[in-house]
């Protein structure tokens, strides 16, 4: 009902950026939080940044300073800007939602995940 397609990944060096972009689709009638999700080989998954449909924020504390989360309403889309990239910024990134569909249901999706990996 609800897909959650990411991109924006790749290979940077220590101290490039990246911006990744994740766009909602199928059958919406609003969504609410949109969130970024990294996860590392053997290490769970973990909440690096989210935004509300207002657009107020939240940052992990390893990434505050260094990421900026965003959205368009109208695109149905979130993006995360990433500056200052770490080593251990290496991850996938998984985009979620909350997202109220057409029947009014709410229904909390995932992205498919984009691999950043950030070395020398």
């Amino acid at each position: 009902q609800v897909q959650l397609v990411e991109s924006g990944g790749g290979l940077v060096q220590p101290g490039g950026s990246l911006r990744l972009s994740c766009a909602a689709s199928g059958s919406i009638f609003s969504i609410y939080n949109m969130n970024w999700y990294h996860q590392a080989p053997g290490e769970q998954r973990e909440l690096v940044a989210s935004i509300t449909s207002e657009g107020s924020t939240n940052y992990g504390d390893s990434v505050k300073g260094r990421f900026t989360i965003s959205r368009d309403n109208a695109k149905n889309t979130v993006y995360m800007q990433m500056n200052s990239l770490k080593p251990e910024d290496t991850a996938v990134y998984y985009c979620n939602a909350d997202v109220k569909i057409i029947s009014r249901a709410i229904v909390n999706s995932w992205g498919q995940g984009t691999q950043v990996t950030v070395s020398s």
